[in-house]
This record gives structure tokens, sequence and C-alpha cells, in this order.
């Protein structure tokens, strides 16, 4: 990958570190000339054709991994990072979610097991303590990225062998067109949480960074089907929603 032959801002001393104004144009390159995935010039082509030292280089490189906007693959490079998934609050699955953005989505299934289920969960479910129900926790990617860890539980009683199907993609549609029990009412309940020593790895972000939390309490026309925890990496996920307010009497 070639750079620019002309660079888009000559960079001068001034009282914008150079720095900064190195990471303004890359942002700006990325952004126009490049497309998630695509590799960055490597660090000597970006001080000849900028005619800055490697500390400025690295310095403005590192700004933009740390906001999410380049990813370091140790013994190949620095990429474009994907597109943060823009969630609207509206109720899909995560599969439907990555495909109305246009990226493909994937699973990994860390754990797949029944097993007695935490009391938030059986009370939930309307079950006695320590009733088994199906555990299922999965690395959701999007574009082979990580962008989630989910940590979901379904109600045993409704799905008794639901492991038996594949589901490293959608559970939601397994559960719509296996059981009848497609998803039609969902609350969710958000918060902020810091990555622990397990999650980190998988998402492949530093420990203790800053993580969404959403806990989604699923049904079916009135049944409960699913209780699920999501973490989600904050740089590849957010939520939009429209508030309304109600001026009539």
């Amino acid at each position: 990958m070639s750079t620019p032959e002309q660079p888009p801002t000559e960079i001068q001393e001034g009282p914008l570190p150079k720095h900064a104004q190195l990471r303004i144009i890359l942002e700006e390159y990325c952004r126009n000339e490049l497309s998630p995935g695509d590799p960055l010039p490597g660090e000597r082509a970006l001080e000849e054709t900028y005619r800055v030292s490697r500390i400025t280089v690295r310095r403005a490189i590192g700004d933009l991994v740390a906001q999410g906007k380049l990813r370091r693959v140790r013994g190949k490079g620095t990429f474009v990072a994907p597109s943060p998934l823009v969630s609207k609050l509206q109720l899909a699955s995560f599969s439907e979610e990555m495909q109305a953005q246009g990226v493909v989505a994937s699973s990994s299934i860390l754990l797949a097991e029944r097993a007695p289920a935490p009391q938030e969960v059986a009370e939930y479910f309307g079950t006695p303590p320590h009733t088994e129900h199906i555990h299922l926790r999965r690395l959701r990617l999007g574009d082979a990225q990580p962008y989630a860890v989910d940590d979901g539980w379904y109600n045993g009683e409704l799905v008794p062998d639901l492991l038996e199907h594949d589901l490293q993609a959608s559970v939601y549609e397994v559960l719509d067109k296996r059981y009848n029990l497609g998803i039609t009412k969902a609350e969710q309940t958000v918060t902020a949480v810091n990555a622990g020593a397990t999650v980190a790895p998988l998402l492949e972000v530093p420990a203790n960074r800053a993580l969404l939390r959403i806990v989604r309490y699923a049904q079916s026309h009135g049944t409960r089907v699913e209780y699920c925890a999501s973490v989600y990496r904050t740089d590849r996920y957010s939520l939009h929603t429209q508030v309304l307010r109600n001026l009539e009497g």
C-alpha cells in the first residue's frame, strides 16, 4: 500500500504538535482512501512522505489505535479498524444488526452446557432454584473482528434440546423456526464495566478497558425465553436512541 503522492497538509512547527497534525492527516487518509481491513503504510514510508521523525509517526498511530480507528496486528502491521456498529435499540439479533450495516457476523462458542442457573436467571424464568437451563457463551465477531461476548441463558423447560442445533449463527432464528418462540419483546439494562482478565483477551483489549454491558430479558408472546448479559467493545459498538416528549395536556 503506497502513501499519497502529495501530503494533504504540510506539517510544520506551530501551536498544534506535529504528531497531532499527522494524526489528522492519517485519519483523513484512512477515511477517504482506505477501507476497513486495509493496511496502513509502514512507519518508514510515513516518515519519508511527511518528513517527520519515527517518534512522531508512532505517536500519531498510537493515538488512532487508542481511538479505535486503527488496529495493530503483531507481526503483520497496522490496519484500518472496522466501523463501529450502531444499534438503534430495535428488537433485532446481533446477526441482524450486523447484516443491516453490511458487516459479516459470526460466532465462536466458548461454552455450551445444561447447568443450574444463577438465582437471577431462575427468578426471571420463574423456576425453582438450581433448576437446570441452557447456558451458552459466545464470542461475537464482525468481519472476523471481536465485538462482544454474550453470556446467555435459555429456558430449559421450553428448549430442552437447544444445544443440538447450530448456534454459531443466530439463536433467535433457531428459537423461531425450531420452537415457534420468536422473540417479540425485550427489556434491556445498559451499564459500563471494566474488562476483566477473562474477557479482555477475548475482545483483544487491555485489562480494565471500559466496556458496554447490556443485560437483555427477552420474551416470546409473554413467555420468558432468554436472559443474556453481553459486553461490547465501545470502539466497535454504540447505542442510538430517540427520545420523545409528549406536550399534550
